[in-house]
């Protein structure tokens, strides 16, 4: 018969292809835009507006700018060991408060990481089997079994759901964060986290 096959894969190049993925790209850094939104919705409820983040995050800023201003009137640290014992002090309690920070902030995760797991399995489910991109590389071996999951053929530049969804979440999420005023401060991602290695003071 000389009517048009529905089914994917349609013929490479096509422009009904090319329509569909570029409809399917949108709808995908769209479904990303929206997950993040909820999974920051979800965090604040959780996380951002209790008074134990607050006050650990307001701790945390004020205790690392006057460290800095500490550490900025010495020059010579290794000639002054009562300074780098205190200095050293305010360090280990600037960690042992972002460690609490990051404990508060695990409640969200494990929510968000069931919700996101399970919004993941459907979407996965409707997109599966389809090219969703092209992407303009091919990816190293390991990375493959993602960005090429379960699709036809062996062009390893066409992007499967997961890898897109991937990626886009990563990079939404970040500037969502940033545009509501959910991103750390400097001052927080300058303090070691739970895993951070202590501190080597530079000596002249």
């Amino acid at each position: 018969s000389s009517g048009i096959n529905a089914e994917w894969p349609l013929r490479p190049g096509t422009p009904t292809k090319l329509l569909i993925m570029f409809a399917d790209t949108l709808l995908i850094v769209g479904i990303s835009i929206c997950t993040a939104l909820f999974a920051e919705g979800v965090t604040y409820i959780l996380v951002y507006r209790t008074e134990k983040y607050k006050k650990l995050k307001a701790s945390i800023e004020k205790q690392t700018k006057r460290l800095d201003k500490k550490k900025e009137t010495i020059t010579d640290i290794s000639k002054q060991p009562g300074h780098k014992k205190k200095i050293e002090k305010e360090e280990e309690r600037l960690k042992s408060e972002k460690r609490d920070l990051s404990y508060v902030k695990m409640q969200s995760m494990f929510v968000i990481g069931f919700i996101f797991t399970s919004l993941m399995g459907m979407f996965n489910s409707i997109f599966d089997g389809r090219v969703v991109g092209k992407l303009p590389f091919t990816p190293i071996s390991f990375i493959q079994g993602i960005s090429h999951r379960n699709l036809p053929g062996d062009d390893f530049t066409d992007c499967s759901f997961i890898f897109l969804y991937i990626l886009c979440t990563m990079s939404v999420r970040q500037n969502i964060q940033k545009m509501l005023g959910f991103a750390p401060s400097r001052a927080v991602n300058k303090v070691g986290g739970i895993f951070s290695p202590p501190t080597n003071f530079k000596q002249s």
